[in-house]
């Protein structure tokens, strides 16, 4: 009885702290993630599990090498990119604007880049006379759940580093993740495409017409229109090079070295490859782009990263230490669900990410476990997009370009959880689940 109770409670705490964190962001979330572990070591005497450094040591390496993009230019470049190609086909917005903003958050590994777009997408669907609801939607959902096609991500090192131990290579998990990804965002598209009463006929756009609320932007030419430097072209250049680079050492494993240890050989780890690739190529942009050491730290890209870290780290350690306390009992339960109905496991996977609001930290937290009872590594990779429940509740991003919308078509709702958001978001998680399951008989 004892036991059971001690079991109960620790529980609590558990979701006690995700709870609480999760509502404070990635530094709240770690936070609390370090005041569970606290209370489960000190009070309650359970042994602390190891932190997960592998996973924190890939996504630093990819901060560094991404906020040293941003220092050069690199990710000035790529909006300018972005924001030509969406005024270039405005009345076909509600397609092209969540691929051109998921683009992006693939090639960089952070959906920075595509907050800096979503007010593009927003005033080229109001002045094509397109309901901005549509795009803007689709484009916020995409772009977010992008990180799961992204080898730069933070959730993507997560599930490397989860999956080395049954040699998984990266390019097995990119051939499904991201045609898997393409496919699920173009059925958000078409979940969108015909939401809602026209632009002009929308009740709340006709209320701020006439009350002068609302007026059509007037976007006057730059008098010099704009030229990237050759350090802003060249530091895209070599950070993309950095990206094939580590794509084509994960793919043929037969160039990598090995070592023979105790009579066993050993292969470089994918998570080393990582780290090591994409601190060389952030020096190679510094060197050969010329970027001053006060901007290697100073962009937002560093900052959030940062922020990323400390909630991966915090909320990954509470819950190993929970789940290594109860690993037989959590074994035995998720193994008879993975031998039933191992798609269950998904559900586990998308409830937990919309507590805690972060892919990269469920993965760390929840895709060892999945290892550890059994479920299939192909079957693992397709249910990776269930890690991105994070639009139940509006975010940051949901946030601000619902205040990007001028014509007042996108909506928060009354309710939290009836926002504008919600029926793209299931649609993009279930497509992409779907999608990655039958590529993953091909692919594993």
């Amino acid at each position: 009885m004892e036991t059971d109770l001690n079991f109960w409670l620790q529980l609590a705490v558990m979701l006690v702290c995700i709870g609480v964190g999760g509502r404070f962001g990635g530094v709240g979330l770690g936070a609390a993630g370090g005041l569970g572990v606290s209370i489960l070591v000190l009070g309650f005497g359970l042994q602390p599990a190891s932190p997960p450094v592998s996973t924190l040591l890939i996504i630093v390496a990819v901060i560094a090498c991404t906020s040293i993009l941003q220092g050069a230019g690199g990710l000035d470049l790529l909006v300018r990119v972005a924001e030509k190609m969406l005024r270039k086909w405005p009345s076909a917005i509600t397609i092209v604007g969540p691929f051109v903003c998921s683009l992006f958050v693939v090639l960089c590994g952070t959906a920075y880049v595509a907050f800096a777009v979503y007010p593009v997408v927003a005033e080229v669907a109001a002045s094509a006379k397109v309901r901005p609801e549509r795009p803007i939607a689709a484009s916020v959902i995409s772009a977010g759940i992008a990180v799961v096609a992204s080898p730069m991500s933070a959730a993507m090192a997560a599930l490397v580093a989860s999956l080395a131990i049954l040699d998984v290579s990266l390019i097995q998990i990119l051939a499904v993740s991201v045609p898997a990804f393409i496919v699920a965002t173009f059925c958000t598209c078409l979940s969108v495409f015909w939401k809602g009463t026209e632009l002009e006929k929308d009740p709340e756009f006709i209320r701020r017409v006439q009350s002068g609320q609302y007026q059509e932007l007037i976007v006057t030419k730059e008098d010099k229109p704009f030229v990237p430097t050759k350090a802003q072209k060249l530091s895209v250049g070599i950070f993309l090079l950095g990206v094939v680079t580590v794509i084509l050492f994960g793919t043929f494993k037969e160039l990598l070295p090995s070592w023979e240890m105790a009579g066993k050989v050993s292969t470089l780890p994918i998570p080393s490859l990582i780290q090591m690739i994409m601190l060389a190529f952030g020096l190679f942009i510094i060197v050969f782009c010329k970027v001053p050491s006060s901007k290697f730290a100073s962009g937002s890209v560093f900052v959030s990263g940062l922020i990323g870290v400390v909630g991966v780290f915090g909320v990954s350690w509470l819950t190993g230490t929970f789940f290594e306390a109860y690993k037989p009992l959590f074994v035995g339960l998720f193994t008879d669900m993975a031998q039933s109905a191992p798609m269950l496991f998904g559900v586990v996977l998308f409830c937990f990410s919309a507590v805690i609001l972060s892919p990269s930290a469920t993965t760390a937290a929840l895709m060892p476990l999945g290892v550890s009872i059994g479920i299939p590594a192909g079957l693992l990779v397709a249910l990776f997009p269930a890690t991105c429940g994070d639009f139940i509740i509006p975010g940051g991003a949901q946030i601000g370009c619902t205040a990007f919308d001028r014509t007042g078509t996108t909506r928060l709702g009354k309710y939290v959880v009836n926002h504008s958001y919600i029926i793209p978001g299931f649609v993009h998680v279930i497509s992409g689940v779907a999608a990655g399951y039958f590529l993953s008989f091909i692919f594993f």
